[in-house]
């Protein structure tokens, strides 16, 4: 039998309007320290989004979110923070801010594949 890891994730909230507090889940990010895996999946339903906000800049918010998956992957095209740890970097991305591309709150769980779990949490939370 696989060891269960403790992991830790945050769904990936678009809120067009801060001050409506409305959101599209449009990601996951997940963190198993065990495992050295920190990722995010995102997945932009275009036309929801408009639904929101005839008006956002889609370019704009893509930009925001392909920043988490390249702070996730790490390293220097990801800038100062890319550099720092995993654990760190995590942090930071999911660190409470009010703005456009956010992430809700952070949960843990326990898996024996990080990546999987992952997958079904994109599956359930987003798509």
């Amino acid at each position: 039998m696989q060891e269960k890891h403790l992991f830790e994730y945050a769904v990936i909230r678009v809120m067009p309007r801060v001050e409506r507090e409305e959101f599209l889940n449009a990601g996951v990010i997940l963190y198993c320290k065990q495992q050295r895996f920190l990722q995010a999946l995102v997945t932009l339903n275009e036309e929801r989004l408009r639904a929101f906000s005839p008006a956002i800049d889609i370019e704009e918010v893509r930009s925001y979110l392909n920043a988490f998956e390249c702070i996730c992957k790490g390293g220097k095209q990801a800038g100062p923070i890319g550099e720092l740890d995993a654990a760190s970097r995590f942090r930071w991305l999911t660190a409470t801010r009010s703005t456009v591309v956010q992430a809700g709150k952070v949960h843990p769980g326990f898996c024996d594949d990080p990546l999987k779990a992952l997958t079904r949490l994109h599956e359930q939370l987003v798509l």
